[in-house]
């Protein structure tokens, strides 16, 4: 279960960052749906893993804050390699740990 949210959490991450680094209207709408899409299922899988209205254990916030920063990173260096611009590498870390207390996780 802490896979799949891990997974969904990193692919809306990674899909903000995409938005902000777009210019074209029509592919920023479609990264807005693939955002919406992957949010809502991190929300129903965090929903799943314990009660929304308390925090994961510490050890299970850290080991999940380090999956989603790698998946992102490794995903961002992937798009970078196919000719993306304006994507900003140092921006993960801080758009990861909003997206985790967005949804109760710290």
């Amino acid at each position: 279960m802490l896979e799949l949210f891990a997974g969904n959490l990193a692919n809306a991450v990674l899909h903000r960052l995409l938005e902000k680094a777009i210019d074209d209207e029509n592919i920023s709408n479609k990264y807005i749906k693939e955002i919406n899409n992957s949010w809502e299922l991190s929300k129903r899988y965090r929903e799943k893993i314990n009660p929304i209205d308390r925090p994961l254990p510490s050890e299970d916030i850290e080991l999940l804050k380090k999956k989603i920063i790698q998946k992102v990173q490794a995903e961002v260096q992937i798009r970078v390699s196919h000719g993306y611009k304006n994507l900003n590498a140092n921006m993960i870390e801080i758009s990861v740990e909003e997206a985790l207390k967005e949804l109760i996780v710290t």
